[in-house]
């Protein structure tokens, strides 16, 4: 049996369109369904969040992301932003959910909110690529809109900084993924978070100073 059951249920449905039930005529009680199985997502989501920012109080959470988005379709992936020393506007950590009912997980990873972002926000987020990285790490970079994975090489760094440099990646963030499907315990996931995070602090400081 899963750890996470709200969590597995919910990302069954995910990319379902959500209708208001007292709007949705003979589908009212598949919408209570999908609304049930969202926020349960969403509070199991946050409950491990909650437990992982325990061993790290100097860390304050932002808000949940929503089980929804703005178009009322079921959101795949939650996240939940992890604010440290800086502004809101500069590179901080987040937990990020990923994959599908059948392997799942989050990620942690040094990223910063779109939506707060200043001149600023890019370049120091692009410093995470004046590091070497090493594998279970990996980047995730952003070109012409779409995000790709990229593994821990050094040729990768070279190549994502020359990229970063002739305008062709606009941003790179660092992450390690963590396996929630197949976890046996609540601590185990809790160990491998803190695993997660000593190999990103280095990253997460190389963003805040030049």
């Amino acid at each position: 049996m899963s750890l996470f059951p709200a969590i597995e249920s919910f990302l069954t449905v995910q990319g379902s369109k959500y209708i208001s039930p007292d709007k949705a005529g003979e589908l009212r009680e598949t919408m209570l369904d999908l609304k049930a199985r969202g926020q349960a997502a969403r509070q199991e989501f946050a409950n491990l969040v909650r437990d992982f920012q325990a061993l790290y109080p100097k860390l304050s959470l932002e808000r949940t992301s929503n089980w929804m988005n703005q178009a009322q379709i079921l959101r795949p992936h939650f996240w939940n932003y992890l604010r440290g020393y800086g502004e809101i506007t500069e590179p901080m950590f987040a937990l990020r959910l990923y994959g599908t009912a059948e392997d799942f997980g989050v990620s942690l990873e040094v990223s910063f909110m779109e939506r707060k972002k200043d001149e600023h926000s890019l370049s120091k987020q692009n410093r995470v690529l004046n590091l070497p990285i090493q594998p279970p790490a990996y980047y995730f970079a952003q070109k012409d809109g779409v995000s790709q994975r990229f593994e821990a090489t050094e040729a990768n760094r070279q190549h994502l900084s020359q990229q970063v440099a002739t305008g062709l990646v606009r941003k790179v963030l660092i992450k390690y993924d963590v396996n929630l499907s197949e976890a046996r315990s609540q601590q185990e996931v809790l160990s491998e978070l803190e695993q997660a995070m000593t190999a990103l602090i280095p990253f997460y400081e190389a963003t805040r100073f030049e």
